[in-house]
């Protein structure tokens, strides 16, 4: 695919949010990432996940207690020659990450000790705001060989969004689900890539020294894009976004300027089986799904007026008005108002605190409200 070529400032504000036909999905563009992001258009990317260099500073060979040498990231891609050169590289490549992320996009950023703290700060000065950092426990690190330090069992991960008025995607109940009906924690525990999902290349060793788990970006990918988002990786390596993307109904487009890199993760992606459409589907959060006002539960006759609703332990009693308002003895309004009334409290959720009868046993009216979303698919 031909590589889109950068646009003025006047062609991006006329077209600040491009179909994403116009953009190169599915695509692995073999360049540095600054340049390569540069030539996108403004707002076009749901979400970009990034695992930059770490700037390990490595000083010379580690050796196992044996006598193995340790198999440690020594590529020319992540060496810089000082902190300067680091911090500036990385305010390049997230003034490019946030242009080009929609005003509702968000950021997922992973590193190490080594960087994640000078990466932080240039994401707040760039203008992106944090929501969460989120700790990745290695259920199998790499031992400190040496015995002078703790062995390094975590990497961390921020997720920010484009500023702090974006309405950003959070799949706050498919994520619960996924932890068996408990709130997803930021604290992760997922196993290093090893065994049959390590990406291997020629001669049968590890294509690249920092592959992530695809664990890991099934749960990114899931808690914050919709199928049909466009995710974007600046630093591509092997693909696992790529794969995780094609497998969860999700756009990708990678970037990665080393050539053995490209070639693996042209050849991972190929043979990555996207799941059944229909398998995709998600419980939906609550802030996506259309509103329902209980008025509608009245006209539609699911509730009808003249109901009688009480508490889950039968302390108060309200009745349903015709025009949706509910009524106990002298309060009258909204379900929230006169809940919050009866109980003398400042606020209330009318729809998990009254409930009606059905079939011998009380329900919240909430139960009608789903009942009535399901009508509407």
């Amino acid at each position: 695919m031909t590589l889109l070529t950068p646009v003025g400032p006047a062609k991006r504000r006329a077209n600040a949010v491009p179909p994403a036909a116009d953009l190169p999905l599915g695509t692995i563009l073999e360049q540095d990432c600054v340049a390569a992001m540069a030539a996108l258009p403004d707002a076009s990317i749901d979400m970009v996940f990034a695992d930059p260099p770490y700037n390990l500073q490595l000083g010379g060979d580690l050796f196992r207690p044996e006598g193995g040498r340790v198999d440690a990231v020594d590529d020319d891609w992540d060496k810089f020659e000082t902190f300067a050169a680091y911090d500036a590289f990385t305010r390049a490549w997230l003034k490019e990450a946030r242009r080009i992320l929609k005003p509702n996009g968000t950021l997922w950023v992973i590193g190490s000790y080594h960087n994640i703290f000078r990466v932080g700060a240039a994401l707040q000065d760039e203008g992106f705001w944090i929501l969460n950092d989120i700790v990745w426990r290695k259920a199998n690190p790499m031992p400190n060989f040496r015995g002078t330090r703790f062995t390094n069992a975590h990497e961390t991960l921020i997720w920010a969004s484009r500023s702090e008025d974006s309405r950003y995607t959070f799949n706050y109940r498919a994520m619960k689900a996924l932890n068996d009906e408990l709130q997803m924690r930021s604290d992760w525990l997922f196993p290093i890539c090893s065994g049959g999902e390590r990406v291997k290349g020629e001669g049968g060793s590890k294509a690249h020294p920092t592959q992530k788990p695809e664990a890991l970006l099934y749960r990114v990918l899931l808690a914050c894009t919709q199928p049909g988002d466009v995710v974007l990786d600046p630093f591509f390596g092997t693909g696992t976004t790529g794969a995780v993307a094609r497998r969860l109904g999700r756009h990708w487009i990678g970037i990665e300027r080393e050539k053995r890199y490209v070639k693996v993760a042209r050849e991972r992606i190929a043979s990555t089986l996207p799941l059944d459409e229909s398998a995709m589907r998600t419980v939906p959060s609550k802030r996506a799904q259309p509103k329902v006002p209980f008025g509608t539960l009245v006209e539609t006759g699911m509730l009808p007026a003249g109901t009688m609703l009480t508490d889950a332990k039968r302390r108060w009693q309200a009745r349903v008005g015709a025009d949706g308002s509910i009524a106990s003895g002298a309060d009258q309004g909204s379900i929230h108002r006169v809940g919050a009334a009866v109980q003398g409290a400042p606020a209330c959720n009318g729809w998990t605190f009254w409930h009606y009868e059905e079939a011998d046993a009380l329900l919240p009216i909430d139960a009608l409200r789903q009942r009535y979303l399901l009508l509407l698919d």
